[in-house]
């Protein structure tokens, strides 16, 4: 009987140490199919950056390129020249020539048939080799123009386009975080009869586009004596819209309603609360559409075409597009402009990454 029992236990232990095989087997191919996973992913986010910033590439190596360049060498994302060499009081082209296995930079003097050209040492123009051009590489050199950015400040009034821009972008987005604050407080911690419905209401608005109420907007500010004036893209900043207020009431919600019962036991009134216990920890959320609001209104076209009519009163978006139709023909100039452009909004949000990021997160989730 012990016999059986022995044999019993063993062939149970031998069943257990197979399953056990078995289980791991299981787990380290999944975890070697999860690492394979996460390696075609990281792959194609990869791929998906570098295509995305060919563009942003070349338009910095053409703003840094004079039009010569532009013309003969608009394929490449180099701002380069071709190295050059006088040959009889001319200057040609140089190559990368292989004879008889030795590298030289030889010069060439002219194209002959047959895809042939007829190279030339530029110490020693006398001998002259036919190689096949398509064989031979081109040589070039770093050209680059920085000049370009000072000639293309100077074209249009940039500084003065800058100024208008900086006072649209941030006057209006205090005045967006002031009013949207307030209204996202209201709508996060009073309770009151028919404020679902009214916050429904709010975010229909949403849907409601700009070109709708383009007419009457414009009547309004025109009665008021706003139009061609830097008003109409700042006063209505100062009247909450839906989207920023939808952030930041989903961010307050998160916020304990315990902090605010041991502030109003302390003697603190709604204002209060909202001053030193909502906003100090809502800051990613502020941070958050404060950068939305930085792009919105960095970048905006639409409504400055609309209301501001004198050129000093243009902003930045406004004026590259004009630049754009005076100087068609000069790439560089237009180019440099666009990279001075864009440069305010990366270095934005570089800065801001880490906070903007855990904005974006704690506005979806709601407490």
């Amino acid at each position: 009987m012990r016999g059986c029992i022995t044999k019993v236990s063993s062939e149970a232990e031998c069943s257990v140490r197979k399953a056990s095989d078995f289980v791991s087997r299981i787990f380290g191919s999944v975890s070697g199919h999860d690492l394979l996973l996460k390696g075609i992913t990281t792959l194609i986010l990869a791929s998906g950056s570098i295509l995305i910033l060919i563009p942003f590439l070349y338009m910095i190596s053409t703003s840094l390129k004079d039009p010569a360049q532009i013309r003969s060498d608009s394929t490449s994302l180099l701002p380069r020249k071709q190295k050059t060499a006088e040959v009889n009081g001319t200057l040609e082209p140089l190559y990368q020539v292989t004879l008889d296995g030795q590298v030289h930079e030889y010069a060439l003097i002219k194209n002959a048939p047959g895809g042939l050209g007829q190279f030339v040492d530029p110490a020693r123009p006398d001998l002259i080799y036919e190689l096949k051009i398509n064989e031979q590489k081109q040589l070039y050199r770093w050209d680059i123009h920085w000049e370009n950015y000072p000639e293309a400040i100077s074209a249009m009034p940039f500084w003065r386009y800058l100024g208008n821009t900086l006072i649209v972008t941030f006057v209006g987005m205090a005045g967006m975080l002031f009013s949207c604050s307030l209204v996202a407080y209201g709508f996060s911690r009073f309770r009151a009869r028919w404020l679902n419905l009214l916050f429904l209401l709010l975010l229909s608005t949403i849907m409601l586009p700009s070109q709708v109420r383009l007419i009457p907007v414009y009547i309004l500010f025109q009665r008021l004596g706003w139009v061609d004036t830097l008003l109409p893209l700042i006063v209505p900043q100062f009247f909450a819209n839906a989207y920023d207020v939808f952030l930041l009431r989903q961010f307050f919600m998160t916020i304990p309603l315990e902090l605010d019962d041991a502030a109003k036991i302390d003697g603190a009134n709604p204002l209060q609360i909202l001053l030193y216990i909502i906003l100090p920890q809502a800051r990613p959320a502020l941070v958050s559409v404060g950068i939305f609001h930085f792009l919105y209104a960095w970048n905006d076209f639409y409504e400055p075409l609309i209301f501001l009519h004198s050129r000093e009163n243009w902003t930045l978006a406004v004026g590259l597009q004009t630049f754009d139709a005076l100087y068609t023909v000069n790439t560089h100039l237009i180019m440099a402009v666009s990279v001075l452009m864009i440069v305010p909004p990366i270095l934005l949000f570089f800065f801001s990454q880490k906070i903007f990021t855990q904005g974006v997160v704690f506005t979806g989730i709601k407490g």
